[in-house]
């Protein structure tokens, strides 16, 4: 898989893409992580990539030509789709990460300022979102794909079982989880898990999910009909 971030800041994507499990997958080949800044295809002596809004409103949008020779700079793969960090975009989810893994390549567009000219999107296959909130910059939303995209790859999480029991999996949030020591400040992890029965083990972390996601996700019940 190859992603190509279009970015006014590729420090931020490279940084975190040297660390963690992505950048074990980087240097493993797994994945390969490129930045573009979109400042070197800024026109004019001043590199320009962006302009007032015509109609009026406040501050800047990124302008449809740097954006649109940026794109066109990037050699594209036969399997590549292209997406735009937007707050008005689609919420990025675990079905939308499933879904571009199939690709050979993405390619990732850095919203910035106020936005961006609307007619960069005829050359877009996605606009996504992270959620109902407003960063200063698309760089988060774009490592926040990187990042779920990249693990579900094949080879970069070293156990399957790491990621189908997760959260999102089964359209339910994880089970909760406990580790030594058996106790801690009154707290006890609850018997059934140092019980070695694995049926009844199994039918407690499916309670638990199913009370978890009621609790903090109740969206995704009525989502998936629990």
């Amino acid at each position: 898989m190859q992603f190509d971030v279009i970015t006014l800041f590729p420090d931020i994507i490279k940084t975190y893409c040297e660390l963690g499990i992505v950048g074990r997958a980087c240097k493993e080949e797994r994945v390969k992580v490129n930045t573009v800044d979109l400042r070197q295809f800024g026109l004019g002596r001043h590199k320009q990539v962006d302009d007032l809004p015509y109609g009026g409103g406040v501050g800047l949008i990124f302008m449809v030509e740097p954006l649109f020779n940026t794109l066109n700079s990037i050699k594209r793969k036969k399997k590549s789709k292209v997406l735009i960090a937007s707050a008005s975009g689609e919420k990025w989810n675990q079905d939308f990460a499933n879904k571009l893994k199939k690709e050979e390549q993405i390619i990732i567009i850095c919203g910035r300022y106020e936005g961006y000219d609307e007619r960069i999107t005829n050359v877009v296959d996605y606009e996504v979102c992270l959620g109902d909130f407003i960063m200063t910059g698309g760089e988060l939303c774009a490592l926040a794909v990187i990042d779920s995209v990249s693990r579900l790859i094949d080879g970069v999480l070293r156990k399957e079982e790491t990621f189908q029991t997760e959260s999102f999996s089964n359209g339910l949030l994880e089970y909760p989880q406990y580790t030594r020591p058996q106790e801690f400040n009154g707290w006890k992890v609850p018997d059934v898990l140092l019980s070695g029965h694995h049926a009844e083990i199994k039918k407690w972390r499916e309670e638990q999910a199913e009370l978890k996601t009621k609790k903090n996700r109740p969206d995704l019940i009525k989502e998936n009909k629990i």
